[in-house]
């Protein structure tokens, strides 16, 4: 299933179809080379293709019996769904009772929980937006591990050979589902909301077994058109963090898509199949049953350029920051020197003619020069943050907290205890409340509030011997850090 938005004649042609790439292994043998070839065809303007590997490749030769898999899913999640008319907010409740495969895989095929009768695709999909808000799934999303045979080298997700890898060999660093791989376990109506992936990476995923995922994808030349939408729609959430699309809690139907003229893709990924999402390329979608997926990111070149221009979430202090110090040192050196300074003007690839400066070096040898007179300096009330004009001052450090979250070189949820002297790891300083203006944009939806009154109401009817603690005072969804989605923690003392 391959179908496009309806648009005027003049646009429509002009807007790129997801291509199906079928290699013989020899070409697909080479991994890094067999995506620049994928490119030079222009699959990379869709920002999603699919690839149906050749036959002589097999992942796990054991094959999937649920059995003969030793896999225990730590903290599945629950998928809340509120909105209407096509704009939803999905909060994921995180699960404090770890399951089986096994168990999951019954509770999917359970009645409350199993695929409804359909005639085809289309009529799936109809009826999942058609009841999305109603039986909230279970998601096992973002479980270590992988379902790949430990000698494969050829498409080994778990260890692919790109110049992503330099995050470890230059930094000693390992972010898990970044450069290690991750497990997705699905059900029907189980879903990932719009987004783009971490740093605008580009991310695989393969399909090992079960029910297809239905697959919506962006072209990225029209991703400002997305971010635009939903700015302009939910406004709490904007104000809030101008980069909140990477909570990956946003649904837009392709309905409300159409009508605000936004080009968009679907497809269909079968069992055995693998999609590839390039950088800067908004995707979301929904699983169709029970099956298990595959996924990890990875890097080229041609990816620098986003990664140094990519929006950065500053509200979640483990959300995943790399560094872009030794991409641009060993891949752009002419521009290196411009780049320390933030004097690195040019485009975004994706909106050519609107020249920037990209985003500041996190970690740069003037920054380190000037911590090291700084503490040579040892005045009182000088910060260690202290720039090549002279130490700031304490107060400047408290009230500028963003400023130092700018400079840590690599944050995310992963272990910090083999980083290189060079790398900082700084956690953000407690947001400030900001008292709204009076003149602040009208509210058109409050998703948030409505799905908070809703869970409170499910906490407050769930029997318990003790009070215990809610964790939703405020209507604030934190993430923890075993997620990569964003999660509340909800117990549950039963099955029900």
């Amino acid at each position: 299933m391959s179908t496009r938005s309806s648009f005027g004649d003049d646009e429509q042609t002009k807007v790129p179809r997801i291509m199906t790439f079928r290699p013989s292994y020899d070409e697909f043998k080479n991994f890094a080379s067999y995506i620049e070839h994928m490119e030079s065809r222009g699959a990379h303007l869709a920002g999603l293709a699919k690839i149906q590997p050749p036959a002589e490749w097999v992942a796990r030769k054991d094959g999937y019996d649920i059995d003969n898999i030793n896999m225990t899913i730590p903290a599945p999640i629950c998928q809340v769904v509120t909105g209407a008319h096509g704009l939803y907010q999905q909060i994921n409740i995180q699960q404090r009772r770890q399951m089986t495969l096994r168990q999951f895989m019954e509770k999917a095929n359970s009645e409350l929980y199993q695929t409804p009768r359909h005639f085809d695709y289309e009529d799936l999909e109809r009826k999942y937006w058609k009841n999305i808000t109603y039986i909230s799934p279970l998601y096992a999303a973002d479980v270590k591990g992988t379902l790949s045979d430990e000698d494969l080298d050829v498409w080994n997700i778990g260890r692919l050979d790109t110049i992503l890898n330099l995050v470890n060999t230059d930094y000693n660093i390992i972010i898990d589902g970044v450069n290690t791989a991750y497990l997705y376990f699905g059900m029907w109506k189980s879903s990932f909301a719009w987004h783009t992936e971490d740093m605008d990476l580009y991310s695989i995923n393969y399909l090992h077994f079960g029910a297809p995922k239905t697959w919506y994808a962006i072209p990225p030349a029209y991703g400002r058109r997305l971010e635009k939408l939903a700015n302009e729609t939910f406004v709490e959430n904007y104000n809030e963090c101008n980069a909140y699309l990477r909570h990956k809690m946003t649904m837009i139907s392709p309905k409300v898509l159409r009508q605000h003229n936004i080009p968009y893709n679907k497809i269909t990924q079968e069992a055995g199949e693998i999609m590839i999402t390039f950088p800067f390329g908004y995707h979301a979608g929904f699983n169709h049953g029970f099956n298990g997926a595959e996924s990890t990111n990875f890097a080229s070149r041609r990816w620098i350029e986003y990664g140094k221009r990519a929006s950065i979430c500053k509200c979640r202090s483990d959300m995943v920051k790399i560094s872009m110090e030794t991409f641009v040192r060993r891949f752009q050196p002419e521009r290196y020197e411009n780049w320390l300074r933030g004097q690195d003007f040019g485009c975004h690839p994706e909106e050519p003619g609107k020249i920037c400066a990209s985003a500041p070096p996190t970690l740069n040898e003037y920054e380190k020069q000037a911590s090291l007179r700084a503490i040579k300096s040892q005045k009182r009330g000088c910060s260690l943050a202290a720039t090549t004009n002279g130490c700031e001052s304490n107060s400047e450090a408290v009230e500028n907290p963003a400023d130092a979250d700018d400079r840590a070189s690599v944050s995310s949820y992963s272990s910090s205890r083999h980083l290189q002297p060079v790398v900082k790891v700084r956690k953000l300083a407690p947001k400030e409340t900001v008292v709204p203006e009076t003149s602040a944009p009208p509210k058109k939806y409050d998703f948030n509030q409505v799905a908070v009154v809703r869970v409170r109401r499910l906490w407050n009817e769930l029997p318990s011997t003790e009070n215990g603690v809610n964790l939703l005072t405020n209507g604030v969804v934190k993430n923890t850090k075993r997620m990569r989605f964003q999660t509340k923690v909800l117990t549950l003392d039963d099955e029900d």
